[in-house]
């Protein structure tokens, strides 16, 4: 049986402590958070829940404000589907401004090329006790960085049944990772996924 990693440990012990998770997660290297990020699993993902209830993930720290309009920003992700776990959210900045702060992404990994792009508008929602930040799949950008792929809308084709009528909320884990629930026709799903911004 596989020994139980340091972050693990933390994450489970019987009174975990955020702030020593975040912690250790800013002292790790890029490459190597990104990792344990992604060795998470669902128990793990639960607890962070639970554990970052009432922080808030702010869209500067979703895409640092060094990044200029339209420059993407990788996040790694883990979630707690039974399949196809790793997969990236990609954000970037509107390419001017808009009547409210927002964030637009796209979700990229293996199973983008048939069941597409899953296109979100990312909002702030600080008064909303799931979460300070919501990626909302109701809504699709309407620009993109010229790589990202065609813009969908998610009620089209293999999308309706992963991303319409999706919401994510996000809560702060560190400064790089966050943790997001589902919620979908406006009712919780059991799903979580951890974010892990590059750099």
């Amino acid at each position: 049986m596989a020994s139980k990693s340091a972050l693990t440990q933390l994450i489970l012990a019987p009174s975990p402590n955020l702030e020593e998770i975040a912690a250790f997660l800013d002292a790790k290297a890029p490459s190597v958070r990104i990792e344990e990020v992604r060795a998470l699993g669902t128990a793990e993902q639960k607890v962070l829940w639970k554990l970052a209830l009432g922080r808030a993930m702010t869209l500067d720290e979703l895409v640092p404000p060094d990044y200029g309009p339209l420059e993407p920003v990788r996040h790694f992700g883990k979630n707690t589907q039974p399949a196809f776990t790793h997969f990236e959210k990609r954000f970037c900045r509107p390419s001017s401004p808009t009547p409210e702060p927002v964030l637009w992404g796209y979700n990229e990994g293996p199973t983008r090329s048939f069941i597409g792009p899953g296109y979100f508008v990312v909002r702030q929602t600080p008064t909303d006790p799931r979460g300070a930040t919501v990626v909302d799949y109701w809504s699709v950008p309407p620009e993109k960085p010229a790589e990202w792929p065609t813009i969908k809308p998610n009620e089209s084709g293999l999308q309706r049944l992963v991303y319409a009528h999706m919401e994510d909320f996000l809560r702060k884990v560190s400064t790089h990772v966050s943790i997001g629930r589902a919620w979908r026709e406006r009712r919780e799903t059991p799903h979580h996924f951890l974010l892990c911004r590059e750099g």
